[in-house]
């Protein structure tokens, strides 16, 4: 596994990598997490994240991510990655899309293994911008929501 730590106007974001293939991007970083690296792959999602924070516009669905998960999960990120930066969608209606739960997809937007690339923060509840577990929780989704141009 490699990882390497950049930092972003919501803090420092680490970036995990096994075999040429992103796995997990968390918030914050360990002491020994290196913020410079040869990996072609990181360097790839370095750049893609500079630019969505520098601009609100991503290419994040280019990038070889592999978030593992269950068959459930897998279909919930799925869904997320098909809404447009700016645009956002309803637990209920991913639940609808998949034949699930809104319950079900929420807690599948919890164990997203890397928020912004695989943006949950995009999906809402009915009333509201609902919950996030990222550092920041709702006022990180909002800040997220708002670089992209989403109506609040």
């Amino acid at each position: 596994m490699d990882s390497l730590c950049l930092k972003s106007p919501l803090g420092d974001l680490t970036v995990f990598e096994v075999e040429g293939q992103i796995v997990a991007l968390d918030w914050g970083h360990g002491l020994d997490t290196p913020r410079k690296t040869d990996n072609p792959v990181l360097n790839r999602v370095a750049a893609a994240l500079q630019l969505y924070f520098k601009s609100g516009k991503e290419s994040f669905r280019t990038l070889p991510l592999d978030p593992g998960g269950t068959e459930h999960q897998r279909a919930v990120w799925k869904a997320m990655q098909a809404i447009e930066a700016g645009e956002t969608k309803t637990y209920g209606a991913i639940a609808k899309e998949i034949n699930s739960s809104s319950q079900a997809v929420g807690m599948a937007c919890g164990a997203n293994p890397m928020p912004i690339l695989i943006p949950c923060h995009r999906v809402v509840a009915q009333n509201g911008l609902g919950g996030y577990s990222a550092d920041g929780g709702v006022e990180t989704k909002a800040t997220l929501l708002r670089l992209e141009g989403a109506r609040l």
